[in-house]
């Protein structure tokens, strides 16, 4: 995950890699037989009718794609019959339905439900995680609020606590770095904005909030956040401290560009650094735009 959020494709194989696995749980709860067809509806009227013909329907508007129809059969379900095994497991179908229509608030109210109403049931976990994935869908890019990054980094984060041997918990930690990259690029933005803006200490902030922040240090932004301390400390006239930042960076990224520019940075200071560049630097059109000229 790059500082900005995925390109579409990305997250739509995010999404399919998601949908397989609340899917392979969906299914895990179905113990029906399958039911003679029933017609479409276009609404759904209240009508008495036995549970399994509802939850069948239901299970069928699902594997059309008609999620809004399926919601509608499995809330029969729950109303018509509330305490059965039947409605419980109607829950858990709704959260997976309301989740591929992107109706992600609905989605998330149905987990918390299914929760509140079996907090010690084993399929507590996909309402977990479901939770945690549609704030995941949600997250936008780093010029605006990280508020569903952040949500989403703190479900995920309980669902490896709460499942840790899950299928859900496997999931959940390559999430868990993805997200932590996104909130680490929304900290460089805002220090390069600071440091563009001539506001030097506000961008040292920003920048040592990715290097001091352990989840943050394994992201793609480590090798620029060390480079960006080592043009602003240099800017203060904290050529010792710039110095540093540049013997890290080139101990633990000798190879990237950014370690080449701190070494001709400093190296045009008259400061000469032990650790050679093991790569080249970069254009500026290579910056903008990777791979290119």
């Amino acid at each position: 995950m790059r500082s900005h959020l995925p390109a579409s494709n990305t997250r739509l194989a995010s999404k399919s890699r998601s949908g397989l696995i609340l899917l392979t749980a969906a299914a895990a709860v179905l113990t029906v037989s399958a039911c003679s067809g029933t017609k479409p509806r276009q609404r759904l009227a209240y009508e008495e009718r036995p549970v399994e013909a509802l939850y069948n329907t239901g299970y069928q508007r699902l594997q059309s794609r008609r999620w809004m129809d399926a919601v509608d059969y499995f809330q029969e379900v729950e109303r018509q019959h509330p305490y059965s095994e039947w409605a419980r497991r109607a829950i858990l179908m709704q959260v997976y339905a309301y989740y591929q229509n992107n109706a992600y608030q609905d989605a998330i109210a149905a987990a918390d439900r299914f929760i509140a109403l079996f907090p010690g049931n084993p399929s507590a976990g996909y309402a977990f995680y479901m939770k945690a994935v549609c704030n995941f869908e949600q997250i936008v890019d780093v010029g605006r609020d990280q508020g569903y990054a952040e949500a989403a980094l703190a479900g995920l984060r309980d669902v490896v606590r709460r499942y840790p041997g899950s299928t859900y918990a496997t999931d959940a930690r390559v999430k868990i770095d993805m997200v932590n990259d996104q909130l680490a690029g929304k900290e460089m933005a805002v220090g390069r904005f600071y440091q563009r803006a001539n506001q030097p200490l506000g961008a040292l902030n920003r920048y040592k909030a990715v290097i001091n922040n352990d989840a943050f240090q394994r992201t793609s932004h480590t090798p620029e956040a060390l480079y960006r301390l080592v043009e602003v400390n240099l800017s203060l006239g904290l050529t010792e401290e710039a110095t540093r930042n540049a013997a890290v960076l080139g101990h633990n990224y000798p190879g990237s560009p950014w370690y080449a520019e701190a070494y001709a940075l400093l190296n045009e200071r008259g400061q000469g650094l032990d650790v050679k560049p093991e790569g080249k630097r970069e254009s500026w059109l290579q910056r903008l735009i990777p791979g290119g000229a």
